[in-house]
């Protein structure tokens, strides 16, 4: 399954660790996305949704 929020398309994003003496190397910042029975359309439907809409209220959660 994606790594990617349903409602505003974010993803992972690559970089870089960098340790105190500078020792570099790879690593990935993925989005915190939350399992959410959402109400869309009407309609109650299960979504991958990253915590920055959840709390923008982009969505509505169903009871």
């Amino acid at each position: 399954m994606a790594k990617r929020c349903e409602v505003c398309g974010k993803g992972p994003v690559v970089g870089r660790t960098v340790s105190h003496a500078h020792n570099v190397g790879p690593r990935r910042f993925e989005p915190n996305l939350q399992s959410v029975r959402a109400l869309i359309k009407g309609a109650t439907k299960r979504m991958r949704v990253c915590t920055r809409c959840l709390r923008s209220g982009k969505i509505q959660k169903a009871a």
